[in-house]
């Protein structure tokens, strides 16, 4: 059961990062620290690696339907690899508890804010 449960957060995750941009961070970080007791820094990690090859078959699939900005992505690509090794190593530093206390409350004020907007 355990990579039946494994494959079936990779299937949801790969769907939405593919649908809505998002899967990583969003699913399959809360989904392995809730339904496997994962570490928060090891959620966070595997879900970093994970994500690699499943934003390159999402992006794929949007450059060939024309819906890419390619030069804002590669813009934003530059200054997204410097605040994630920043923010890597700030996450490194934070106790688990507190950890998975923020990023809760970073997607409660997310759902928020997406609720809300008009």
């Amino acid at each position: 059961m355990h990579w039946i449960g494994i494959a079936i957060i990779g299937l949801l995750g790969g769907f939405t990062s593919g649908l809505l941009g998002v899967g990583g961070g969003v699913l399959f970080v809360p989904l392995l620290i809730v339904f496997y007791r994962m570490n928060p820094h090891l959620a966070i990690g595997t879900s970093l690696l994970a994500i690699v090859p499943t934003a390159l078959a999402g992006a794929a699939r949007h450059f060939l339907g024309n819906s890419i900005d390619l030069r804002m992505a590669l813009f934003l690509a530059g200054f997204a690899i410097f605040g994630a090794w920043l923010g890597a190593t700030l996450s490194l530093q934070l106790d688990s508890a507190l950890l998975r206390k923020i990023f809760a409350l970073f997607l409660f004020l997310l759902a928020f804010r997406l609720l809300t907007q008009s």
